[in-house]
């Protein structure tokens, strides 16, 4: 088997990750508690690759939601798919990162790295053939870029030369349609480097 570990960091990547298992559900035929649909077609291998099986014939996705403030995991846990993921899965902390790439890096995100490395190692330990770990996340935030930096920093260390695919928001975007004083000279560094 082929398995993929999905991580989503942050907003923007807890965010991007409620559209892809929605979607990944959708396309499976599963329902949003993880039963497949009776309607559904006959399933294939490729189903282990984004989720693994429990014993009583439910789906659970290989994911790992991380967020250093409660509000937008929270959403998940009170949201249509709550009963698709495993609390486990769903990692918060207590503060935000505010907007700071050094906040998310070195201190508050230094709080629960260990937590969300030992998450993703029950979920790579299930697998029998893990191919890499797909993260999502925003340039911008602390969470987004300084928490991922962290992470990406361990995985690299953890995981060797297992492949690390990274989907990123633009920061711009959220620049356009947010005024916070201290996130715009970050991305533009970012982006240049």
């Amino acid at each position: 088997m082929r398995e993929c570990i999905s991580i989503h960091i942050g907003q923007a990547g807890v965010q991007m990750g409620n559209a892809c298992w929605e979607l990944y559900c959708l396309e499976h035929g599963l329902q949003p508690n993880g039963i497949i649909s009776e309607t559904a077609e006959q399933t294939d291998s490729s189903f282990g690759t984004f989720f693994s099986e429990t014993g009583a014939g439910k789906y659970v996705p290989r994911a790992v939601f991380i967020d250093l403030e409660p509000t937008v995991i929270g959403e998940i846990r009170t949201g249509t798919y709550r009963s698709l993921f495993h609390p486990e899965q769903l990692i918060t902390g207590k503060e935000d990162a505010a907007n700071n790439y050094a906040r998310g890096h070195y201190t508050v995100g230094k709080q629960i790295i260990d937590v969300v490395l030992d998450k993703t190692r029950k979920l790579t330990d299930q697998c029998s053939g893990l191919q890499g770990f797909l993260v999502f996340h925003s340039f911008g935030g602390g969470t987004g870029s300084g928490f991922t930096s962290l992470l990406m920093q361990n995985l690299s260390v953890d995981y060797g030369k297992k492949s690390k695919l990274e989907f990123s928001e633009d920061a711009m975007q959220v620049l356009r349609s947010v005024d916070l004083p201290v996130e715009p000279p970050f991305p533009t560094l970012v982006l240049k480097v």
